[in-house]
């Protein structure tokens, strides 16, 4: 078992923990708007949008720097 492999299931089982210790309902404000739901579905959605927006940056700063590199 490499390092990568560890340090996965360690963050695996963090991100278990996290959402066995948040099962309450809460209230999402946005707005105009009122969401209720819980934070089982409510932590895992936010890392998920957090995740895919820093790798949507992270691509978009290496595309602007492999274009200045080509010219």
């Amino acid at each position: 078992m490499n390092i990568k492999n560890i340090v996965l299931v360690v963050v695996i089982g963090l991100f278990l923990i996290i959402l066995a210790q948040n099962v309450q309902v809460v209230t999402l404000r946005l707005l105009f708007w009122q969401i209720v739901i819980s934070q089982v579905i409510l932590v895992p959605l936010a890392m998920t949008i957090g995740f895919v927006l820093g790798y949507v940056v992270a691509w978009a700063g290496a595309s602007k720097r492999n274009r200045k590199k080509g010219s």
